[in-house]
């Protein structure tokens, strides 16, 4: 059982590392933009490559977490992952930032499966849910590289910014793979050969995923530049709107097991799309920054617990691995991160941003209208956790 704790610990720190690398991220987009001279479009582009790089790993990552393992597979993720930032700030032109980008999202997609597939093994040991709390650690560390990134890039530099993230996320990962545990056995029937599973249940739970991220991927991508172009404020507190989004997620999320298990997963997901609907309408409506970065934090409110719900009923599927099932939703989660990005900023070039965010928070009245099929991330732990 101290293994287990010690695991559950780890794969914490892990969470907090990869929000730390995200959020991070979030204030160097602006900087892109002028250091590289290129629109709004063409950054879209750059971000669509994050996604896809995204997405290409998660693809391929249950299939190598069932050979290998979620420990194995996320300790090569995250010692790569911690110097995407790097990368990508030290690109001096646009193709050179395309494959940095395409690594940079690569990486951090693999960790995420991997993660949140070890995180279910996690579960299975200690006969208890983790995954909200787990998702809490991510946006702590989302809410910290948000909030202090628009700051230290404005008074020492994106390079010396970067630097310093990579620094930090890397001795975290670093000490936290160690501690890691492991699947019981590997799951020897998965080993032959990379297939797709048929369960259409997954593929459903998979489209609730890609509508939430979609949501939560437009605020890391594109809050900062709407704060900051459209309600004209500074990039130190357009930086705070995913901040204040990722903080209130954080809170929210901490206490997401709790609530879960006292109203039941499908009742928290209904209500939890509502209040994310309603602060994304509010944000895109909002007439003055300080209003949009309150709704955000509102709409975070309701996202926080939206999406560790859905990997819960990914990684819970019947007939399949915990990696397995992962993957597929979180590919498809994440492509809300492919596809969404660069439609945002071609649209945002003839509009503006206020439109996407009221038309956001359509999708989410959508996920609130399917959020029964979300069922099997009802916890139900093992008859025999694990020692």
């Amino acid at each position: 059982m101290q293994t287990a704790i010690r695991g559950r610990w780890a794969v914490a720190a892990i969470f907090l590392a990869n929000g730390f690398l995200t959020g991070a991220w979030a204030p160097q987009i602006p900087v892109v933009l002028t250091r590289l001279d290129i629109s709004k479009f063409t950054l879209g582009l750059l971000i669509l490559l994050f996604g896809a790089g995204a997405v290409t790993a998660m693809t391929w990552c249950g299939h190598l977490i069932s050979r290998h393992g979620s420990r194995t597979v996320l300790r090569w993720f995250g010692l790569i992952g911690s110097f995407g930032l790097l990368v990508v700030a030290l690109a001096p032109n646009v193709p050179l930032a395309a494959i940095a980008m395409f690594i940079f999202g690569g990486s951090i997609g693999g960790m995420d499966v991997a993660m949140n597939a070890n995180a279910v093994t996690v579960e299975r040991r200690l006969s208890r849910a983790i995954m909200s709390s787990s998702h809490g650690f991510w946006s702590l560390g989302g809410f910290a590289g948000g909030a202090l990134g628009g700051f230290a890039i404005q008074n020492y530099g994106h390079l010396a910014h970067a630097m310093v993230v990579t620094a930090l996320a890397f001795a975290v990962i670093a000490v936290a793979v160690r501690y890691l545990v492991a699947e019981d056995k590997p799951q020897v029937t998965e080993h032959h050969k990379f297939a797709l599973p048929g369960n259409p249940l997954v593929y459903l739970v998979g489209l609730m995923a890609l509508l939430t991220m979609i949501s939560e991927g437009a605020v890391l991508d594109w809050a900062a530049l709407y704060l900051q172009q459209e309600l004209g404020t500074d990039l130190a507190i357009a930086g705070l709107a995913y901040a204040a989004f990722s903080g209130v997620m954080a809170v929210m999320r901490f206490a997401g097991d709790g609530v879960r298990n006292r109203f039941g997963a499908v009742t928290t997901l209904r209500i939890s799309a509502l209040v994310a609907a309603a602060g994304m309408l509010v944000a895109g409506l909002a007439p003055s920054p300080w209003l949009a970065i309150s709704a955000f934090a509102f709409c975070g409110f309701g996202i926080a617990n939206m999406v560790p719900i859905l990997f819960s009923a990914g990684g819970n599927q019947e007939g399949m691995s915990s990696g397995t099932g992962m993957s597929v939703v979180t590919t498809m989660g994440y492509s809300g991160i492919l596809v969404a990005p660069s439609a945002i900023g071609f649209i945002a070039e003839h509009s503006s941003f206020g439109p996407i965010f009221v038309a956001l928070s359509g999708l989410l009245v959508v996920v609130f209208l399917m959020a029964g099929l979300a069922h099997r991330a009802e916890f139900a732990p093992d008859a025999a956790p694990a020692e």
